[in-house]
């Protein structure tokens, strides 16, 4: 029997979460359909279009993507303490933005008083029930990814011309206990294409995080003004060799990016050469840092999918979340004693 949503995401506390929808009946979310000879490929930037919208409005932040053919997958971290920083005027600015009232919408032959949008945006502002209620989907992990899927769905059957589901159900997702399960999931999601024998090296697989963070630090390289950014940033590493986090962020990932693409780009050469070879010297301190057994790292990255379910983590951190939902056990269980000191 499927676990309840509500049980395996813990509400009003802070997480990170591994998501994975799949596109029903061998649909072709993007990419060339080879029996129909369709290309789908444009459906990947509808997809990243509504990332970067539900980011900048959400309180949920995404720390990894990779869109393949026929199903995408998402690391996110839903920040709940964020939410209640915000004042009624800004959750409701928030949420119209996601979801534009339709009494304010404008047509083609009249325009909508100022006055008039002032009062209607006052009387939400006045609603604390309504307030209360928006504060909370907007933290929400559920509706985050109804606000991702739904609008995809209508598009994509809009595109076919059919009705009916377009995703497979709802949405999977991993709860990520800790910092080596963080890192370790957002590699596994970065490397997709390489493992699929889609992409040669990290860098060079469309449509992932670590594709766009490279292209993201090539321009600031070339030009030097700020460049819109909506994924998660890294922390900064400070000449202690400890990440600290970065000046403008209050939430950042818990390693830096220097480090992440190292440990990424060479763990995608041993998957795609097939020869492990020796942890290099400057990779060993990260995943010490990260309490993740250094002789089990491509093995638990390359079976990552089928080594665990529901939550990952090291041992002790996925007994409490046994503990708390209830439970004897956890799928995984042997696979995080083999990677997670």
């Amino acid at each position: 029997m499927p676990t309840p949503r509500k049980e395996q995401v813990s509400k009003h506390i802070n997480g990170h979460y591994h998501c994975i929808s799949r596109a029903v009946r061998r649909a072709f979310l993007c990419g060339v359909d080879k029996q129909s000879g369709c290309n789908y490929e444009h459906r990947r930037q509808w997809i990243l279009d509504r990332l970067e919208v539900l980011a900048g409005q959400s309180a949920v932040e995404v720390c990894a993507y990779t869109i393949m053919s026929n199903h995408y997958h998402l690391v996110l971290h839903v920040d709940y303490e964020q939410s209640l920083t915000w004042d009624a005027e800004e959750v409701v600015k928030r949420w119209c933005t996601l979801f534009p009232p339709q009494a304010l919408k404008d047509s083609d032959d009249k325009q909508i008083d100022t006055e008039v949008v002032n009062a209607y945006f006052a009387r939400l502002t006045a609603d604390e029930e309504k307030v209360t209620l928006w504060r909370e989907r907007l933290a929400d992990l559920s509706w985050f990814m109804r606000c991702l899927n739904e609008p995809i769905a209508r598009q994509a059957n809009k595109e076919d011309e059919c009705t009916g589901r377009f995703w497979e159900g709802r949405f999977k997702s991993q709860a990520l206990l800790d910092d080596a399960a963080l890192i370790s999931c957002m590699a596994y999601v970065d490397l997709n294409p390489v493992r699929a024998a889609i992409a040669q090296t990290p860098e060079d697989s469309e449509f992932t995080s670590f594709a766009a963070r490279v292209e993201i630090q090539k321009k600031s390289v070339s030009k030097p003004e700020p460049q819109s950014q909506w994924l998660l940033p890294f922390a900064e590493t400070k000449k202690t060799g400890k990440p600290q986090a970065t000046q403008n962020a209050h939430v950042c990932l818990p390693i830096s990016q220097e480090e992440y693409f190292e440990l990424v780009d060479w763990t995608g050469r041993c998957i795609r050469d097939g020869k492990r070879g020796a942890i290099p010297a400057h990779i060993r301190p990260i995943l010490q840092r990260l309490e993740i057994k250094q002789d089990n790292w491509i093995d638990g990255i390359q079976h990552y999918g089928n080594h665990f379910y529901k939550v990952v983590g090291i041992m002790r951190h996925l007994l409490e979340e046994t503990e708390r939902q209830g439970r004897k056990w956890f799928k995984g269980q042997s696979a995080a004693r083999l990677l997670y000191q």
